[in-house]
């Protein structure tokens, strides 16, 4: 029988909770090793639904193994790895405490078997993912964190009406696929979008992730949106809503990244962006795009974790977040460049790159299913995709016009981080068929067709022309502008609404208050009336009243007495 501290995530919270009491050598052994531990662990739980424990008549699986969870379960881990050396000379002890707690509820989430234990590990990954944009320690950290904070809250209670809903009319709490044709089941739905970054709240990714750390956006940016995604297919592949929604946020992201002169917002977008791939994928439902949407969120982990270490690493040298603050990095960051740059091809699907070998199975299955308007917007966003991160961010840091930086590379433990992340992202390209043999569905896929190839490298070229035409009319007037997202409405509204109610509530507090203090002030002078030193009941009464009083009420008395028993 599987024990519970078999489970992947137990290794990592317990590393999160060992972290503040231990230094030096120990502390880097924890970070560095803890992770490697949870893979083997991933790699050595029998498949199936090897525990179940029972909980007010229902019987949970906090542990389930397939090779869906197994893929998800592999990428958090090694992303467990880099971050933790990417991270290794941190300073702010509670933000690697958080990471690493984080990154365990993560997997509680990939191995549950039931809803109840997916909504239980998905509400404590919010609560540890916002202590790491707390530990930036910058005002602005708190505010967005606890914007961040509201939404995931919404979303949580969103997503528990849902399943107390499903376990209602259905009696099931297995987490299984579904689609969403009961009003349940479109609240698992949406509560699970919210943490995509979907539409209206897309804006909370960009809003929240670069006020963390250097260190700190690497470990945001790989577990909250990806949980998401694995969610999503696992729970709803073939719900067709999903593609209209993916498109959305492709496009979303694309366009907020072009006027975007934040280095590390404008990859925030980008994040919204890829995940829009992967949920267009998902709605398609086949297997091809399931394989395909997947083996995305698997690839998008290490290239888009490798594109803010490079970021993270030039902001931690510079101290500058804008475009037009950077210019000419290449000339003394030579190795970061190089790294962002494959970052950049790989999350463009440049040919032999890890991004090439999982986009094409997207695009081929929408082509499979007759969904060509779904081809051609896929072909477009990754156009875009290239304009935006392939070109615009390695232009603006690291090739445009010198602006007299000259910083030097990041220690030494962040430049194996990368150099690690990018021979990953290169070595998936060059060898897809290793690659292929994690994703849920076996299949045999050729992605380096003559077709696939020429016409990728075609939609690239297009696309580099495009930025230049770009950038000689509209760049730096769009970069230097300031954009307003959905989050304008309750970051405005909301806090006037918010001012609103604290004044009335304070109003109508004192209004309380005061009513009840004039009530007790009455009752008090009643009873001062009568049983006060003046009082009626305590003055002095001749005898003869006395008895008078005590007559009538005898009198009373017996006629009510009477009246009772004539009846």
């Amino acid at each position: 029988m599987t024990s519970v501290l078999q489970h992947p995530a137990i290794i990592l919270i317990l590393a999160g909770i060992m972290l503040p009491f231990v230094r030096g050598g120990a502390r880097s052994a924890v970070m560095l090793a803890t992770p490697l531990i949870a893979l083997v662990l991933v790699w050595t739980l029998p498949s199936g639904i090897p525990l179940t424990v029972s909980f007010f008549g229902m019987e949970l699986m906090p542990i389930k193994t397939d090779t869906l969870s197994r893929l998800f379960g592999t990428v958090f881990t090694i992303m467990g790895f880099a971050g933790g050396l990417y991270a290794l000379r941190q300073p702010r002890t509670q933000e690697l405490t958080a990471a690493y707690i984080y990154m365990g509820f993560s997997l509680g989430v990939v191995f549950a078997g039931d809803l109840v234990t997916v909504f239980v590990f998905w509400e404590l990954m919010a609560l540890a993912s916002v202590m790491i944009i707390f530990a930036s320690g910058t005002e602005s950290a708190r505010l967005s964190g606890m914007r961040y904070l509201l939404i995931h809250l919404l979303g949580g209670v969103i997503l528990m009406a849902g399943i107390a809903g499903e376990v209602a009319e259905t009696g099931v709490v297995a987490f299984s696929s579904m689609l969403p044709d009961t009003f349940p089941r479109l609240l698992i739905l949406i509560g699970f979008l919210l943490n995509t970054g979907a539409p209206p709240f897309s804006s909370w990714v960009s809003d929240s992730y670069p006020e963390a750390s250097y260190s700190g956006m690497v470990f945001l940016s790989a577990f909250t949106t990806k949980t998401a995604v694995y969610v999503l297919a696992r729970g709803f592949p073939g719900a067709e809503i999903l593609i209209f929604v993916g498109l959305f946020m492709i496009f979303y992201g694309i366009i907020y990244g072009l006027c975007e002169n934040n280095a590390r917002k404008m990859l925030g977008y980008s994040i919204v962006n890829q995940a829009g791939f992967m949920v267009t994928g998902i709605g398609i439902g086949t297997e091809l795009a399931i394989n395909g949407a997947v083996a995305h969120a698997f690839a998008h982990i290490i290239y888009k974790a490798l594109l803010i270490m490079s970021i993270g690493s030039v902001f931690l040298m510079t101290g500058k977040r804008k475009f037009t603050e950077y210019g000419g990095l290449a000339r003394t960051m030579p190795l970061t460049t190089i790294c962002c740059v494959i970052g950049g091809l790989s999350i463009s699907a440049f040919p032999l790159t890890s991004g090439f070998v999982a986009k094409a199975m997207m695009s081929d299955a929408a082509l499979h299913e007759g969904l060509i308007w779904v081809w051609y917007l896929l072909a477009a966003g990754t156009a875009g995709v290239f304009l935006d991160v392939g070109i615009k961010l390695q232009y603006f840091v690291f090739f445009g016009k010198d602006r007299g930086l000259r910083p030097p590379e990041p220690p030494l433990h962040m430049r194996f981080a990368m150099i690690f992340f990018a021979m990953l992202c290169i070595g998936i390209g060059v060898f897809p068929s290793l690659f292929y043999q994690l994703l849920p569905f076996a299949q045999d896929y050729q992605p380096y067709t003559g077709a696939h190839v020429i016409g990728q490298a075609q939609l690239l070229l297009f696309s580099g022309l495009a930025f230049f035409l770009w950038l000689r009319f509209y760049g730096w007037h769009l970069i230097e502008s300031l954009t307003l997202d959905f989050d304008w409405f309750y970051r405005r509204w909301g806090k006037r609404v918010g001012k609103e109610f604290v004044e009335n509530a304070g109003l109508t507090r004192d209004s309380i208050m005061t009513d009840l203090a004039n009530g007790g002030l009455k009752i008090l002078n009643v009873v001062r009336h009568f049983h006060g030193p003046s009082g009626i009941l305590a003055r002095s009464h001749p005898t003869g009243h006395m008895v008078f009083w005590a007559v009538a009420m005898l009198a009373v008395y017996l006629l009510l007495d009477y009246i009772t028993n004539t009846r």
